[in-house]
């Protein structure tokens, strides 16, 4: 998957107009957005194929599907149906979970992305002491797409140690959370962006700062 400026919009409002109001002043710059529950639950999975058709844009469901193997199979057969393009999945769950998921998404043409760690605090109790060991089932599993943190340099640095070069990783946490885009791309492939775009009174604005500050 490529990605138009290294951007990553993380759409998560909760109304279509809100979701519409934003698409019309940022997919100049973008080609890449990730919707996740908040505004699929509210609007309905018909959400992610109305985006599609309307915007031309590649949608990363982040579902972080994370159930036993045949339901897994069941949601990322599902999602992608509805229009997305990719869907993360959890990778603590285990081998069988996971490789229910890709080989769901390759029967379909699409993908999956494998998260490894989070980008809030608390995902250090847990995640973290497994995160690299997520990472290196995943290079086992011959995975190819991933998800770390932009807000802990040290860890995205050591999980593209683990997943190697040629590996896509995406990257949440950029803006609010505390993360930079320019940082973050030293070892990711694309940062993700939320609230920083979404709640700023001109998105369009925000989002050119943000790429003037990779390109800087």
């Amino acid at each position: 998957m490529k990605v138009k400026n290294q951007i990553i919009l993380a759409l998560d409002v909760e109304e279509k107009d809100e979701a519409y109001s934003i698409l019309d002043q940022t997919t100049e710059y973008l080609d890449t957005i990730k919707i996740g529950y908040p505004l699929t639950l509210a609007e309905g999975p018909s959400i992610i194929q109305s985006i599609k058709e309307d915007y031309d844009v590649n949608i990363i469901a982040d579902f972080k599907v994370a159930d036993i193997d045949a339901t897994n199979e069941k949601i990322v057969k599902t999602t992608l149906n509805w229009g997305a393009d990719a869907i993360i999945i959890h990778g603590f769950v285990g081998e069988d979970s996971v490789l229910a998921c890709k080989n769901m998404a390759e029967s379909l043409n699409k993908e999956i992305f494998l998260l490894t760690e989070m980008s809030h605090p608390g995902a250090d109790k847990f995640l973290k002491p497994v995160s690299l060991d997520i990472a290196q089932m995943g290079v086992e599993l011959g995975i190819t797409n991933y998800v770390a943190p932009a807000t802990k340099l040290d860890r995205l640095e050591k999980i593209r140690k683990v997943v190697g070069d040629d590996a896509f990783i995406i990257s949440p946490g950029v803006g609010v959370q505390g993360g930079t885009a320019k940082d973050t791309l030293q070892y990711a492939d694309a940062a993700i962006i939320g609230r920083s775009i979404y709640t700023s009174p001109s998105p369009k604005e925000t989002l050119e700062k943000v790429i003037n500050s990779i390109k800087s």
